[in-house]
């Protein structure tokens, strides 16, 4: 099974001793920073998990991985840290946000997103069965954005 931290651990360790371009300096950076990002999001699962079973799903596509949460997980992850922590890290220009067809968030006629990562992810926790999948992309696909997160609920 791969994780996020063993893919990007194979990239480094079979680039070892190369000289690198930019763009692979960049890349395993992006590597790093994926391996980071996913560690954070699975520890904050297995917090959230700690007395109940743990349902943090791995998806992996070619281009790019991800984690789909619980409905409790989601709730967990909108009320803590890890909305504004990720926002640190990522520049909002580089989020993407699928939302939900009856979402109450405002979007504009270009696709702009007008929320915060916290307020994307909290709509979806206070839907009975909401859930959200965080996605972080490979670099140079999906216009440029890093990470991408998508509400679900019926």
């Amino acid at each position: 099974m791969f994780t996020p931290y063993s893919i990007a651990a194979r990239l480094l360790v079979r680039n070892l001793g190369r000289q690198h371009s930019s763009a692979e300096r960049f890349s395993m950076r992006f590597s790093m920073f994926g391996a980071a990002v996913s560690t954070a999001l699975v520890s904050a699962a297995v917090i959230v998990g700690a007395g109940t079973a743990c349902a943090v799903e791995p998806v992996a596509l070619p281009d790019r991985i991800g984690l789909h949460l619980t409905h409790e997980e989601t709730k967990t992850v909108a009320d803590g840290p890890i909305p504004a922590v990720i926002s640190m890290m990522v520049p909002l220009n580089r989020i993407g946000v699928g939302l939900e067809a009856d979402t109450g968030i405002y979007k504009d006629e270009h696709g702009g997103v007008h929320a915060s990562l916290r307020q994307a992810i909290m709509e979806a926790a206070n839907h009975s069965d909401g859930t959200v999948t965080f996605y972080l992309n490979a670099p140079g696909t999906r216009n440029g954005r890093v990470l991408d997160i998508y509400q679900n609920w019926n």
